[in-house]
């Protein structure tokens, strides 16, 4: 069984830096895709980020792109999200997500959640 454990998520003023960990554990990720989904009170969950495992190739939401940089550490079996210059509008709770296969962008096509961690920016 495949959990996901996310941490790091917190208080920080606007233009500031957050790292979100996330271990993994139950499975050989090398051929999942690992994602950063977020979700702000009263609006739908949104994709962030997402990274396959064995290859590293990453995808970004426009609205994070040069902002956000997500990575993994395989040893570790650990996904990062680093957030830079950050603003209130990132305010969510951010969620990893794990699936087998490629199709990064869907919610729907992972099967695996992690409970969630608040990141909360002041203005």
């Amino acid at each position: 069984q495949v959990q996901l454990v996310e941490s790091g998520g917190g208080l920080v003023q606007a233009g500031g830096s957050l790292r979100l960990s996330c271990a993994a554990s139950g499975r050989t990720f090398s051929s999942y895709t690992m994602g950063w989904f977020r979700q702000a009170p009263g609006k739908e969950r949104e994709f962030v980020a997402a990274i396959a495992w064995s290859a590293g190739s990453t995808y970004y939401a426009d609205s994070v792109k040069g902002r956000f940089t997500i990575s993994r550490d395989g040893p570790k079996n650990t996904l990062y999200l680093q957030m830079n210059g950050l603003k209130p509008e990132d305010t969510a709770v951010y969620y990893c997500a794990a699936r087998i296969g490629s199709d990064y962008y869907s919610s729907r096509r992972y099967a695996y959640w992690g409970q969630g961690t608040q990141v909360t920016v002041s203005s």
